[in-house]
């Protein structure tokens, strides 16, 4: 997938509050975000795709692309954008198989061996995490940012970093080779969206000015 601009990368968290929630993505977008991935892991099918449907209208006003995690058949029911495929979700290779050559499609990685795994299945780019401790995934791989840094090296495909970044600590990645910031609570929670956005790619930006 080219021209895919993966600086500033929102992953959603829990949408009890649905306004609010869409709230927050469009504020996120006039910051600066450049890719939404909608993560609902807890949601019936049809509260998704219905949930899906409207964050794809904002993420289509703002030109930016919606990734979906995990759920290819939502995925291909609204036709969003892309997949993202964790290592205990569908098999990269057969996720590429079911949405085609045109769609995204996104691998986590937690070490060299799943990133050049990711890059022989076909991945758009590797998720690496988690960088930092984070609350928002209790599962997540710790990755040291050695290791970060020879995902980075190790693959031809953008890698992003996630997991406890913060508009504090980011600035901590910028020797890594990353393409973007992945955060979830970063954003997500954030008194301001908007001007959260904005700070946190003006960090990104900042190490490759």
């Amino acid at each position: 997938m080219n021209n895919l601009d993966l600086s500033l990368y929102l992953v959603t968290n829990n949408s009890e509050d649905e306004e609010k929630f869409l709230n927050i993505i469009e504020e996120s977008l006039k910051g600066g975000v450049s890719v939404v991935q909608l993560r609902e892991k807890k949601a019936e099918t049809l509260d998704f795709y219905n949930l899906a449907l409207k964050v794809k209208e904002i993420t289509q006003k703002y030109n930016v692309p919606l990734i979906i995690n995990d759920r290819i058949d939502i995925a291909l029911s609204i036709d969003a954008d892309g997949v993202h495929v964790g290592q205990s979700d569908m098999p990269a290779k057969t996720a590429r198989s079911m949405i085609g050559e045109d769609k995204i499609l996104g691998v986590s990685a937690a070490n060299i061996k799943e990133a050049k795994k990711a890059q022989r299945d076909s991945a758009d780019y590797i998720g690496v995490g988690a960088v930092y401790p984070t609350n928002t995934k209790d599962d997540a791989t710790s990755v040291p940012k050695k290791e970060l840094k020879e995902i980075v090296k190790s693959v031809d495909i953008p890698v992003v970093a996630i997991g406890g970044i913060t508009q504090e600590n980011a600035h901590e990645l910028n020797d890594c080779g990353i393409d973007g910031l992945s955060v979830v609570s970063a954003i997500m929670e954030a008194k301001n969206p908007k001007i959260a956005s904005k700070n946190l790619l003006k960090e990104f930006k900042a190490k490759n000015s």
